[in-house]
């Protein structure tokens, strides 16, 4: 995982002069959390360093922009804020109107819906804003928010793993069925094999997951970041339904593991490639390539299945006598049996000479 330094000269534009104050702010401005105005900048880099300059300090907000390091949010109270992008994905907000305070969420079928609505006009997004205005529960109750804020970076991380460890156990349940009905013994094997694998993965993801909530024991109390509602139900639960059909053979069942397999992979990379760097990232992008391994796999024995059974159905050609032939060899068979009888008579003969 990159370090903000190592981040930092990621999006520093090839050829931009360094300059030690601007290295300062966005130093400064990466350890911080949530939503930042400018003024709210200056005072931040002030504190700390009373010598640089508020144009300074507005000058590199805007390279920050520019660069992909920071991103400009307007609330429509006509203020721009500002995040980073630091380990910390894109994401839509909710904001009240009340005490100006957002909430953020990333839904795949919120993007997924954009995608289809663009892709359906010949239209090439830019950018997508999504912000939903209304009234916190806070405001709503009067009652305070008593719940420790964690960074988002931490929540990003504990919704990954919860969407992977979902498709794990969708996964899991997929090929223990398949194994079972399974009545090829090569890919009885195979399913085996990879309820095996999604085991193990499931157990090191669990691990993962107790480990990040036991170092920050407010993670469980926060509330969701990602809401991806396919993969959270599984990705395999639809294959699971389709296997309990009565006559699924094993060409059929190896089909839709590759089905499955497929969309699995294609989602964690899709999104993985789309985070930011951060530990989220890296779990979408991992889980992925394990996902790709199993696809392939799965193409391999289907093709040696289909290879198997077309093998069986040719059988070898047996070598019969036509009428015309065996007639030849009747024909060619009674001169040497009167020869034989000739011979014998002759035979006879001698013997009576």
């Amino acid at each position: 995982m990159l370090s903000p330094s190592q981040f930092i000269e990621k999006h520093r534009p090839a050829g931009g002069r360094r300059s030690s104050k601007r290295d300062f702010i966005v130093d400064v401005f990466l350890r911080q959390s949530g939503h930042l105005g400018a003024d709210e900048l200056v005072t931040l880099i002030r504190n700390e360093d009373a010598r640089i300059s508020r144009a300074t300090i507005y000058r590199t907000l805007q390279w920050m922009v520019d660069a992909g390091i920071a991103r400009r949010v307007d609330f429509g109270d006509g203020k721009y804020r500002f995040e980073h992008s630091y380990r910390h994905p894109r994401h839509f907000h909710l904001i009240c109107r009340s005490c100006q305070q957002s909430f953020e969420f990333l839904s795949s079928d919120i993007e997924m819906l954009l995608e289809e609505v663009a892709n359906a006009r010949r239209f090439t997004p830019s950018e997508s804003v999504l912000q939903i205005y209304g009234k916190c529960e806070q405001c709503q109750t009067g009652l305070p928010d008593t719940t420790p804020r964690v960074p988002l970076e931490l929540v990003f991380a504990r919704d990954a793993l919860r969407v992977a460890i979902a498709t794990e156990r969708s996964g899991l349940a997929f090929y223990q069925r398949a194994a079972r009905l399974a009545r090829d013994p090569r890919g009885r094997r195979v399913f085996e094999r990879l309820a095996a694998e999604e085991r193990e993965h499931l157990s090191t993801l669990e691990a993962r997951y107790r480990e990040l909530t036991e170092a920050e024991p407010q993670l469980e109390a926060q509330p969701a970041f990602l809401f991806f509602k396919s993969a959270s139900n599984g990705l395999f639960a639809a294959g699971v339904e389709e296997l309990s059909a009565p006559g699924v053979a094993d060409r059929e069942a190896l089909r839709i593991g590759i089905r499955c397999e497929r969309a699995s992979y294609r989602f964690f990379k899709q999104y993985g490639e789309r985070f930011e760097e951060s530990e989220g990232k890296r779990i979408f992008l991992e889980f992925a390539d394990e996902e790709r391994e199993h696809f392939e796999l799965l193409v391999r024995e289907f093709r040696a299945l289909v290879a198997r059974q077309r093998s069986r159905k040719v059988k070898p050609r047996r070598t019969t006598s036509t009428p015309e032939k065996a007639t030849t060899v009747r024909r060619a068979s009674r001169p040497r049996a009167g020869t034989t009888r000739a011979g014998a008579a002759a035979g006879g003969s001698r013997k009576r000479a």
